[in-house]
């Protein structure tokens, strides 16, 4: 059984692998940071369809939260004021505008620092 929180991202995303790095290093979270195409996704109750299409924070309990609310959880996680910044992105209106934000960058991250083509994430949510 995970006692650790996860946070995965998707490895063959240059720009995607880089934000997972610098989180690594510069928040130091309390929680594993893997790509979904090294992880046993059946494990953490996630689809691959999912994973493609954003980041995701799964803890213990295996409610996954995605996108921009993924982000909020793992700086909670990270605590100080980074914990307050989370809590911000979890309230409307900042939630709706997070979340906003965070599908620009992920429809984008091709065009972004570290993007290449495999960087192109689904256009539609998955089922």
């Amino acid at each position: 059984m995970r006692t650790r929180p996860v946070l995965v991202y998707d490895g063959d995303c240059g720009f995607c692998t880089a934000s997972a790095g610098a989180a690594q290093r510069l928040l130091r979270p309390a929680c594993d940071i893997t790509a979904w195409q090294s992880t046993d996704l059946d494990a953490l109750g996630v689809a691959q369809a999912r994973a493609e299409y954003e980041v995701l924070w799964v803890p213990p309990d295996g409610v996954v939260h995605g996108g921009a609310q993924a982000v909020a959880k793992l700086l909670l996680r990270v605590g100080g004021v980074w914990a307050v910044v989370g809590a911000v992105l979890t309230l409307p209106p900042v939630r709706w505008i997070a979340h906003a934000v965070y599908r620009v960058i992920a429809n984008n991250r091709g065009r972004l620092p570290g993007g290449t083509r495999a960087c192109a994430a689904p256009a539609r949510r998955p089922s």
